[in-house]
């Protein structure tokens, strides 16, 4: 069993809470005092990826504020269905690097399980968004194969489990798969790229706790964080029983145009991932996804963005700027 920590503070279950998420734009914007201030796109054109957002996401954001930095990265925008060359529905070549059903290979060592399409929140920027996810499920069929495919291959030292988000899943399918991933003899550990502890800190109960505390490998989980008024004192405490469970946290943001690019926003997010013992570990430029251009920030800005914030933090708290490119072994450092 992990520490005794004081329980988070919610009226409904997380899977209640997700079922709850709003799907409307015009439900969202009345919440905020924004009504007929914003045009969303039509839902026909964005039947694949509509909106989606937890009460918990919303209850953060600035009430009367159509520029609040939350809102512009769920809110479906009229830019999202503009053709601009140079995006494409599969920015950093997903689709290339499939090895066995649901595994993707693209670097040493490492294989990454696509284990659902499901999400807590639709970001607007998600480099997933056109990804076919009804042909990639290593939790059906398949699973057999893939397993088969991991125990092949003993240069796989870490598995990482990404969607969608995996903690969309239930407790039962992640220890199911997990108990399978801990047979494997050359596996050191387990990598869970979550944005849910940010955006539906419910999610972060004792079920989830004692399997991850209970877990062989080690667990590392890579939160995804943009602004730090995304981690308020429920997500802080989501956070802290994560780390009691002895995951070890990491956050990775999105350089986003008028979210967080400027040198406040990313000091300020660096700041508070530090107050909640996050290590700002990466900021990606943007991947090219057919429908997010409008977030797109120049890499000549995002240098200096970095240049200026290392002025002011100490190093250990400015995160690496990093693209990624199809093909190339590691993540591409900018800075």
């Amino acid at each position: 069993m992990i520490p005794q920590s004081p329980p988070l503070k919610t009226k409904q279950s997380w899977q209640a809470a997700l079922a709850n998420a709003v799907s409307d734009a015009g439900e969202l914007l009345a919440q905020l005092g924004l009504s007929g201030t914003l045009a969303a796109i039509d839902k026909d054109k964005i039947r694949q990826f509509p909106l989606r957002v937890p009460q918990s996401y919303i209850n953060k954001m600035r009430y009367g504020d159509k520029q609040d930095p939350l809102l512009k990265q769920v809110f479906p925008l009229i830019d999202e269905s503009l053709d601009v060359s140079g995006y494409g529905k599969d920015p950093v070549g997903d689709q290339f690097a499939v090895t066995s059903p649901g595994m993707l290979q693209k670097y040493q060592g490492r294989a990454l399980l696509v284990v659902t399409g499901a999400c807590a929140i639709h970001c607007r920027y998600c480099f997933r968004r056109h990804f076919p996810y009804a042909d990639s499920n290593p939790l059906a069929s398949q699973l057999t194969e893939t397993l088969a495919s991991l125990k092949a291959d003993a240069s796989i030292n870490e598995v990482i489990l990404s969607g969608g988000d995996p903690l969309s899943l239930s407790d039962e399918k992640l220890s199911r798969l997990v108990t399978e991933l801990e047979q494997i003899p050359h596996l050191k550990r387990l990598r869970i790229h979550t944005r849910l502890p940010v955006v539906l800190p419910e999610r972060i109960d004792d079920r989830l706790l004692d399997w991850i505390a209970s877990c062989k490998l080690k667990v590392v989980m890579v939160i995804h964080a943009n602004h730090a008024n995304e981690i308020d004192n429920e997500a802080e405490l989501a956070l802290l029983r994560l780390q009691q469970a002895g995951c070890q946290l990491l956050n990775q943001a999105v350089l986003l145009k008028g979210v967080n690019d400027s040198i406040e926003a990313l000091v300020d997010l660096s700041e508070r991932l530090n107050e909640v013992n996050v290590m700002p570990y990466y900021l990606h430029l943007l991947d090219k996804v057919a429908g997010a251009h409008h977030f797109d920030v120049a890499e000549s800005g995002a240098v200096e963005l970095v240049e200026n914030i290392r002025k002011q933090l100490p190093g250990y708290l400015v995160p690496r700027l990093v693209r990624e490119i199809q093909g190339e072994a590691s993540k591409t450092v900018i800075r």
